[in-house]
């Protein structure tokens, strides 16, 4: 383990927490998975590079990995918005699904996902958060959640500010007005 010092970043959540934690999800996924077959995991990129992949190798039972692309946009009446930038490769038709999200706020993302790949018919269809912030208003609700975290700006582990930090090899909280 290595530590890494990066000003206006303050360690939240260190390497082998979550290292420890990956595992205790995949076996739960791994029990509640072991008798369909193969479960396709779908990565919302690109927040959630860094968490399926470990998660994915700590996986026991058959699996497939792809991704899909969301954006967030925000509306003429300042409402926000989720669109669909990338589709999934893998027809979903009969599958076991579980999306894997980097972080679950208010749920608009998830939500969004979520519906659209429920008309597309898979046989289950679950969601894997690394992190989920306070309840506010949230519209859905994670399956399997990796830590609860205060309201606040996060970086590493696949998360960033400003496309910055995703690679941290734990979880931080980033001061903005300290960053150069």
């Amino acid at each position: 383990m290595t530590h890494v010092h990066v000003p206006g970043v303050r360690e939240l959540i260190p390497e082998h927490e979550i290292r420890a934690r990956v595992l205790s999800l995949a076996e739960r996924i791994d029990e509640d998975y072991s008798e369909v077959g193969e479960l396709l995991l779908l990565g919302v990129l690109r927040g959630s590079y860094i968490f399926i992949a470990d998660l994915s190798r700590a996986l026991s039972i058959d699996r497939r990995v792809d991704f899909i692309a969301l954006s967030s946009y925000e509306r003429e009446e300042q409402r926000s918005g989720v669109r669909l930038i990338m589709d999934a490769r893998v027809p979903i038709e009969g599958r076991h699904v579980l999306v894997v999200e980097d972080i679950l706020d208010t749920g608009g993302t998830l939500t969004y996902l979520l519906d659209l790949l429920a008309a597309r018919h898979p046989a289950s269809i679950r969601s894997c958060v690394l992190v989920r912030k306070p309840e506010q208003k949230r519209q859905v609700e994670a399956d399997y959640v990796g830590f609860e975290i205060p309201d606040t700006w996060v970086v590493g582990y696949g998360l960033d500010y400003d496309d910055r930090f995703r690679a941290l090899p734990f979880i931080g909280t980033v001061d903005p007005d300290a960053l150069d």
